[in-house]
């Protein structure tokens, strides 16, 4: 395979140039002078006026010199300026997740979140110990009134045989708890009156030594209209309620004593048998 040479433009026209210098020299030496007419002007003895001739036919390229020995490179140049700005390059593939970082700073606390809803209750826990004892709280709200539980006594008296006709018989000491209740009291066991006509005696309950007031007296008489021969021993039953008594020991005494107008008579108390007081404290009556 041939190679050729490419032999620039300015080289050509060059070329083209020196040769029809050359030619118009050579005609101005010639042994006959004369004058040419050409196409494109005229010469003399005095010069040669000449217009450029038309360019020949390129020659072929000539054969293609040896391979010589590349030369030392040059120096390198000085930096050239900075290029524009590329664009933005399309984002890479996500790297492998890197080992964890140490743990930072313990940041502020945030603010508090909205309550979230009420979770199912858990199972009981195991019971814990008993705690230490709490001082007294302070006095609570005054109640509704309660029931009240009972509180009662019964002083029992074997063979009393009093024959007295006045005074105190027996006496029996109670502690009663609140100052708005009531004592209910009886007597049980004989009681007699002998040897009269229209004659009458008088039992009666006192507390604290006062006969009651609230409501009235709790008493039991024993009249006889025609008796003179008579001694009858009979069990008899006295009993009331009374009211506005103060709490706290209480002496309640069962006595005896006259009628009101009547004719006095011989009284007896306890005869041959088992006597009994009773007390008990009641609630208020109602409204």
């Amino acid at each position: 395979m041939q190679s050729y040479v490419k032999i620039p433009l300015a080289t050509t026209l060059s070329l083209l140039l020196l040769l029809l210098i050359t030619f118009c020299s050579a005609n101005d030496n010639s042994s006959k002078p004369r004058e040419k007419t050409s196409l494109y002007g005229s010469c003399g003895h005095g010069g040669c006026f000449c217009a450029p001739g038309i360019p020949g036919i390129p020659g072929s390229p000539g054969p293609a010199g040896t391979a010589d020995v590349a030369g030392s490179p040059g120096n390198h140049g000085p930096e050239g300026p900075m290029g524009l700005r590329g664009n933005k390059g399309d984002e890479g593939a996500r790297g492998r997740q890197g080992p964890p970082g140490p743990k930072g700073i313990k940041g502020p606390a945030g603010p508090a979140g909205p309550q979230g809803p009420s979770g199912s209750a858990g199972s009981p826990g195991n019971k814990g110990d008993t705690g230490a004892r709490g001082s007294q709280g302070p006095p609570g709200h005054k109640g509704a009134p309660g029931s009240f539980g009972r509180n009662w006594k019964q002083c029992v008296f074997k063979n009393l045989n009093d024959g007295r006709d006045s005074g105190l018989i027996k006496e029996c000491t109670f502690k009663k708890i609140s100052d708005k209740t009531g004592l209910r009291v009886f007597w049980s066991g004989v009681l007699r009156i002998h040897g009269c006509h229209g004659c009458c005696r008088r039992w009666y309950f006192t507390f604290d030594g006062a006969e009651c007031s609230a409501p009235s007296a709790i008493e039991g008489i024993v009249y006889m209209e025609n008796g003179k021969l008579k001694n009858l021993h009979r069990v008899r039953h006295i009993e009331g309620v009374c009211e506005k008594i103060h709490k706290g020991t209480v002496r309640v005494g069962f006595w005896v004593g006259s009628c009101a107008g009547v004719k006095s008579a011989d009284a007896y108390t306890g005869w041959n048998s088992l006597s009994r007081i009773y007390v008990e404290e009641v609630p208020p009556p109602q409204a």
